[in-house]
């Protein structure tokens, strides 16, 4: 994120590693994330602090944060364009989401529906992590001066609450923060579970048959393809009542690009047999590759940790300009 001669406006987008995301967080939200690098000064990362909100095997998330690093890339952000890094390699994150504690009421906190929602599914782990989570993510985005943050719908409250943190901060010691606004681009598509198109597809999911993973192999693909849940009419058209049906549409017209007028033209007197087999093959289509550069990527472990290591000795020097800012303004004695 160093200035250039023209100077780009800043993104950043983060994502745990929480294991290997589904095609929904594909299609939905990383597909786009290359081609939202071509055009802005980008970092991405690997969000590990905030997955020990909830208790971890350290082995696995060692595993876990590696593989995502190994996404990130094979997805085609490319490490010497952006920025890309792991978020507990750069000390800064830490170190600026003790301050902005310091400036977010709790009434602010409390009112968070995801914390809600998380204290009830861990109920045996309500810890306090859990309840700042959205000022270390509000110091992920300020730390980067960021413009645009790319969001899902759930994620709006927490982008809110940075904006709020930032303008505070700003407003007693002057313009020290960016605010940041939600970066609308190419809108991803909602894919829902090929189990329960009612609900968002997600790898959470008791029922494996609802989601695909990016990992899935091709016989996977097929299988659960093959099982979906559709409806009795046995004619591929999009229409209310047919949420099936529509998921399955949506997620071959993101796959070919097809428009769903074309899709129902395409398959018009043909079953669902037929066209559960046309999506799963546009989908193999779609992550074929992006397997392939994982699996490379996979078999070379030492320049994947280069790379992140270089990724982290930029986020560092970068962040540590807006974290030095802030301690000074603050009133924190200089060295």
């Amino acid at each position: 994120m160093e200035n250039t001669a023209e100077k780009k406006q800043k993104i950043l987008s983060c994502i745990q590693p929480s294991g290997i995301p589904t095609l929904g967080n594909y299609l939905g939200a990383l597909k786009n994330w290359a081609s939202m690098a071509d055009g802005y000064d980008s970092a991405f990362a690997v969000a590990d602090l905030h997955s020990i909100t909830v208790r971890q095997e350290p082995a696995k998330l060692r595993k876990q944060t590696l593989e995502m690093y190994a996404l990130l890339l094979s997805i085609g952000l490319n490490p010497e364009e952006s920025i890309i890094f792991v978020q507990s390699h750069v000390t800064t994150h830490a170190q600026l989401a003790w301050i902005l504690n310091c400036y977010t009421q709790f009434g602010e906190m409390s009112r968070m529906t995801q914390f809600k929602d998380k204290s009830q599914t861990h109920a045996d782990n309500v810890n306090v992590g859990l309840f700042s989570y959205p000022v270390l993510m509000a110091a992920d985005i300020l730390l980067y001066q960021a413009d645009y943050v790319p969001i899902g719908a759930d994620q709006k409250q927490h982008l809110e609450i940075a904006r709020d943190i930032a303008n505070r901060f700003n407003g007693i010691y002057g313009n020290v923060f960016t605010i940041p606004e939600p970066y609308i681009g190419k809108q991803g598509a909602r894919v829902m579970s090929l189990q329960e198109p009612t609900k968002k597809m997600s790898k959470s999911d008791a029922n494996v048959n609802g989601f695909i993973s990016m990992l899935d192999d091709k016989d996977t693909i097929v299988r659960k393809f093959k099982k979906a849940v559709t409806d009795s009419e046995a004619k591929v058209r999009y229409a209310e009542g047919k949420d099936g049906v529509n998921n399955l549409m949506t997620i071959y017209s993101c796959c070919t690009g097809k428009t769903l007028e074309e899709i129902e033209k395409e398959f018009d007197g043909k079953g669902y047999g037929d066209f559960k087999m046309a999506v799963a093959q546009s989908v193999i289509d779609v992550l074929e590759p992006v397997q392939n550069k994982f699996n490379d990527y996979m078999k070379n472990t030492d320049y994947l940790k280069d790379c992140a290591k270089k990724g982290a000795e930029m986020a560092q020097r970068i962040s540590q300009r807006t974290l030095d800012k802030a301690m000074k303004k603050v009133g924190f004695m200089q060295l």
